[in-house]
């Protein structure tokens, strides 16, 4: 009877903050009503088009013509191997396995808490792990065949722009925001400059420029390839960002600190490295997070200088295949597009809440 009684309460007390919160007033009342409606309508057509009217299986788009049909599904599982790799040889991906268990060795250790020795998994993610990849991915090195960058694609891909993005503009932020508060004016004057030309310009003028306008800057005997090319601009176009939101932080710092490193007698570089920006980056791990998530989403941009990615790669699978032409093709191929980008984003949001609750840094009263 008591745990009946127990239950009945906390229904009571649910039952009158739902009431109080979404139905204190009739004006409340009626957009509360509205709203859940509207929110049943679009969950009960998702679950129709991706759950119940759906295609399941098929070996061409014909299953999928059939009139008040759903989502195409077949179509992804007869395309995921050239969602998830593009056209990388299918003999050699056991070579872009292994350099994803590589990454995970780095990866999970480090951003797991109470796990040892950051500083060399930090090392080990920076420095070790992007030559072992650019060796098995790239081959031509220990007998690996060579698999030129033009075959890279998908998601394969994009964890490549969006992983190198993320780990070659985060060092770059950094020195760009402390270059923008030195004392020396030539460096701050070169700092601001380049954030400030950067931030003047989107992403696809950086790309542009270096798939195109850079090569004729070069000799005509030296080529880089475009992959690198994309690669340099996405870092140094995000660097920019980050250096704004690192500068936020830096300035939330109290006077105070760098007072008291200087009273210890630490020089600069050491002041800012064990001192100033440990207590900013705490600061600012929200907007970094954000920044790195968008910069995961505009990897899609790549499409534009001929690389594909891994909406790219579903773009040009609906256009050039006709084998799978019907009404639900492109909304599927996009869907699954959409769903694996949230999927990344989400766990990154999720990460980042994490961390904040651990490192405390919500300043919650």
């Amino acid at each position: 009877m008591s745990n009946l009684s127990f239950s009945g309460d906390n229904a009571a007390r649910w039952f009158n903050a739902l009431r109080g919160t979404l139905f204190a007033t009739p004006g409340q009342a009626g957009v509360s009503l509205a709203l859940l409606a509207i929110s049943g309508w679009i969950l009960v057509a998702f679950v129709d088009w991706t759950i119940v009217s759906a295609v399941f299986q098929g070996s061409d788009g014909s299953a999928c013509r059939v009139p008040g049909a759903g989502a195409c599904w077949p179509f992804i599982t007869h395309k995921m191997g050239l969602f998830l790799y593009g056209r990388y040889p299918e003999a050699e991906l056991w070579r872009v396995h292994l350099t994803g268990l590589l990454a995970l060795a780095g990866l999970v250790p480090l951003m797991t808490p109470r796990v040892p020795h950051k500083l060399a998994l930090s090392l080990y993610m920076l420095v070790v792990f992007p030559i072992l990849a650019s060796i098995l991915l790239y081959g031509g090195l220990f007998g690996l065949p060579r698999v030129g960058t033009e075959r890279w694609g998908g998601l394969l891909l994009t964890l490549v722009i969006a992983s190198v993005g993320i780990a070659a503009s985060f060092p770059l932020g950094v020195l760009l925001a402390l270059g923008r508060r030195s004392e020396l004016p030539i460096v701050r004057w070169l700092s601001i400059g380049y954030i400030e030309l950067v931030r003047g310009v989107p992403l696809v003028t950086v790309l542009f420029m270096a798939s195109v306008m850079l090569p004729l800057f070069l000799p005509p005997d030296v080529t880089i390839d475009k992959l690198v090319r994309a690669l340099v601009g996405v870092a140094l176009f995000s660097a920019a960002y980050i250096a704004e939101v690192i500068r936020g932080g830096l300035q939330a710092i109290p006077r105070g600190q760098y007072e008291a490193a200087e009273a210890l007698g630490l020089g600069y570089w050491r002041k800012m490295g064990l001192i100033v920006l440990p207590q900013a980056i705490r600061i600012v791990i929200p907007g970094l997070v954000n920044s790195f998530i968008s910069l995961f989403k505009d990897t899609s941009l790549v499409l534009i200088i001929g690389l594909f990615d891994l909406i790219g790669i579903i773009e040009q699978s609906i256009q050039a295949d006709a084998k799978w032409f019907s009404p639900q093709t492109a909304s599927t191929g996009y869907f699954f597009a959409a769903a694996v980008f949230w999927a990344f984003c989400f766990a990154m949001s999720r990460y980042s809440a994490a961390l904040e609750r651990r490192l405390e840094t919500s300043h919650r009263r």
